[in-house]
């Protein structure tokens, strides 16, 4: 198979000898599916152990509450993040395949650092102390060296999945991405039932081993398909090309006549978007292809930026959620339910309902049905984001009345917000992650399908910089809304009322790009 690359030719894929890939031996389903297999047994190490350090922070490495909940948002934040980097490796310099095998490794390396040091007590402080220097320096250089692996990973293993697809039929693209999240999903339902269960009643040293032998088998299974993928090669840094593209169109931003004369080597040139790009033509050293690979990519940002409001709402699963659950009825009979397994129930509806999205989609693959677009469904997912803190604002301020009254509320309550935001998270994440590598130009897949990942990133951070940023203003006005240590003396139904409303300008101002692109 060929397709267009950045260069303005045909570059063909090749196998693991550097020959043309043969489409009847390379690539195709099979090797799309291990991309799938692996990505169930590496969501489950990096939900179970994002979930298990909590526990260890506190309890074994001394730090306060506060602290160790931002250690975890900083971390998850980090590995998101670091996807542009990843994406960046696997785009410029090694195949998608070698940097999954190098960042995997580096992932693998920390969790074999922490657990060491989960089982060494010269590693970890004395009872009631801090970490020393050197005891501290161990835990960071773990916990960074996953952040840096799980980055690496993120960008790189959808994108070489999508590699071994059919790109002349863009169905078979739209599939892989289903059936990928589908093993996303499945990751997370292990993570949020049997290594809960695992860290509950086994401990946070057994969680480590059982992470670092699942990491293990999941790099052996991707590196077992070595001789039926196929690989694409690098293409060189396409963020040295942006750049040049733009100092060019900068250096010949008053030149106003001629341009009509330039051939832009591709066939094609926009007239609506990013029309100054095009003076950078007059450079000798400018292609018309960089200059189109500069504007796809500027194309794909607001799109991105639109997304970041949501992943803000999401992190409230692993915050705020996760304490009004503690302090709400979370008996089943004679079983107390985790808080943290909340999210079984959104998971189970997302792992039931992409098989039937599939089938549907599938049903009218040869009918011009808009509904199953990725900007339509990335839509749908910031609708539904502005419902859920709709919902949950109204279920804290009950739970907090019924706490006035004497009462507590059950648990379940919070199963609507964690049902709806999970759902906008299934239509979102999925449709990014198709849309951004659909649409992407070829010598950038990995970096524009980690934009998915690195919008979750800015979620978090964001959250944090919005709780900052309230409980500064209605400190000032008498009492901060989100400072105190018990939540029913917090005002959180308004800090979710006001979510809901900036996720709703949001989703308008989504709309406004989605239409222009």
């Amino acid at each position: 198979m060929e397709t267009k690359e950045g260069n303005g030719g045909f570059e063909e894929y090749f196998d693991w000898r550097g020959q043309k890939a043969d489409p009847k031996k390379h690539g195709g389903m099979r090797a799309a599916s291990l991309a799938c297999v692996v990505e169930v047994l590496e969501n489950m190490v990096f939900l179970s152990n994002a979930t298990n350090f909590v526990a260890y922070f506190t309890k074994t490495m001394h730090y306060t509450i506060s602290e160790a909940a931002n250690m975890v948002t900083n971390f998850i934040g980090t590995s998101f993040l670091l996807t542009i980097f990843g994406g960046y490796i696997g785009d410029s310099f090694f195949t998608r395949f070698r940097t999954f095998v190098v960042f995997c490794v580096i992932e693998l390396l920390g969790i074999i650092l922490l657990t060491v040091q989960a089982h060494d007590t010269r590693l970890q402080p004395a009872l009631q102390e801090k970490p020393s220097s050197s005891q501290a320096a161990v835990l960071f250089s773990g916990l960074y060296a996953i952040a840096t692996g799980v980055g690496g990973i993120k960008a790189a293993l959808p994108a070489h999945g999508a590699d071994q697809s059919d790109h002349s039929n863009q169905r078979s693209i739209s599939s892989f991405f289903n059936w990928f999240f589908f093993s996303l999903c499945v990751g997370g339902l292990l993570s949020s039932t049997i290594m809960i269960w695992i860290e509950e009643n086994r401990g946070w040293n057994s969680s480590f081993k059982i992470s670092a032998v699942v990491l293990g088998v999941a790099l052996c299974i991707f590196i077992a398909g070595f001789p039926i993928y196929r690989f694409k090669r690098p293409g060189g840094s396409p963020i040295t090309r942006i750049f040049k593209v733009f100092v060019s169109a900068s250096r010949n931003r008053k030149v106003s006549s001629g341009l009509e004369q330039i051939d832009d080597g591709v066939g094609e040139r926009s007239h609506k978007k990013f029309r100054f790009l095009d003076k950078a033509l007059f450079d000798d050293t400018i292609s018309g292809v960089q200059v189109k690979e500069t504007r796809t990519f500027l194309g794909l940002l607001p799109i991105f930026a639109s997304t970041i409001m949501m992943n803000c709402c999401l992190a409230q699963l692993q915050t705020f959620s996760v304490e009004q659950g503690s302090i709400m009825d979370r008996k089943l009979n004679n079983f107390q339910i985790p808080t943290q397994s909340l999210t079984v129930f959104p998971l189970i509806v997302m792992l039931a309902s992409i098989p039937l999205f599939e089938h549907a989609a599938g049903s009218f693959k040869n009918k011009n049905h808009s509904i199953f677009d990725p900007l339509k469904r990335i839509g749908l997912g910031l609708a539904l984001a502005s419902a859920s803190m709709a919902v949950a604002a109204v279920v804290e301020f009950k739970r907090r009345e019924a706490a006035e009254n004497g009462n507590t509320l059950s648990v379940f309550w919070l199963g609507w917000q964690y049902l709806l935001l999970g759902v906008s998270d299934m239509l979102t994440l999925e449709g990014m992650l198709e849309f951004f590598y659909s649409e992407a130009p070829d010598s950038m897949k990995s970096i524009c399908t980690a934009l998915s990942w690195c919008s979750t990133s800015m979620g978090y951070f964001l959250s944090s910089l919005l709780v900052s940023i309230i409980n500064s203003i209605t400190g000032r006005l008498g009492r901060e809304w989100l400072g105190g240590h018990n939540l029913n003396h917090d005002r959180l139904d308004l800090f979710y009322t006001i979510l809901c409303i900036l996720n709703f300008l949001n989703m308008l101002n989504y709309i406004y790009w989605a239409k222009k692109y």
